[in-house]
């Protein structure tokens, strides 16, 4: 398991629901908390790591062992009030940062590793993290909510990102997206 960067196809492919947690599953999320740590992240949602899952993990800490572990298994936001703009950056596009608007506080209602449906009211940068990982399980970038003179601004390192990603294709360490789709097709039967 590794993060993917834009414009891997699995970063704008929208999740599907899990209906199953079993050890496995356990397995895949306590995997992508070390990812996650590794790259100095506080969140991380299962496309990032080339999964069509709805999930994430969060740790504002972004350290092992410090603050609080948390699995969001089919998140359903709401009641989003408030607005403020913040600096946000993604381990999918690793060394890029712009200015994003969000709600300043949301609720949140989703499972746990445990299965155990669970509700919050959150606010600050938890409810920044929840909504930038739902976004991903959306298909949806940070960059995707930058205005286009904030975009413009950081043209040439997303630029970078789309090379590199070719290059990869080209040398085959990336399928098609014939074979990705195909991929994400048989591993939501196991778990969707």
């Amino acid at each position: 398991m590794e993060i993917i960067s834009l414009p891997h196809p699995t970063l704008r492919y929208k999740s599907k629901p899990v209906k199953r947690i079993n050890a496995e599953l356990r397995a895949i999320v306590q995997e992508m908390f070390e990812l996650m740590y590794e790259a100095n992240g506080i969140g991380l949602a299962a496309n990032q790591v080339d999964l069509p899952l709805r999930l994430f993990v969060v740790n504002t800490t972004a350290k092992k062992g410090d603050g609080e572990e948390l699995v969001f298994i089919n998140p359903v936001l709401t009641r989003g009030k408030g607005r403020e703009t913040a600096e946000e950056g993604c381990l999918s596009l690793a060394g890029i940062y712009g200015p994003v608007a969000r709600y300043k506080s949301i609720h949140v209602d989703a499972y746990g590793i445990d299965g155990k449906p669970f509700s919050a009211d959150l606010s600050g940068m938890m409810a920044r993290v929840v909504q930038h990982e739902t976004d991903h399980l959306d298909g949806v970038m940070f960059t995707d909510r930058m205005n286009q003179y904030e975009l413009a601004e950081i043209e040439a390192e997303l630029e970078e990102f789309e090379i590199e990603f070719r290059s990869k294709r080209a040398d085959g360490s990336i399928p098609d997206d014939v074979a990705v789709f195909a991929r994400l097709a048989d591993f939501e039967s196991q778990f969707c």
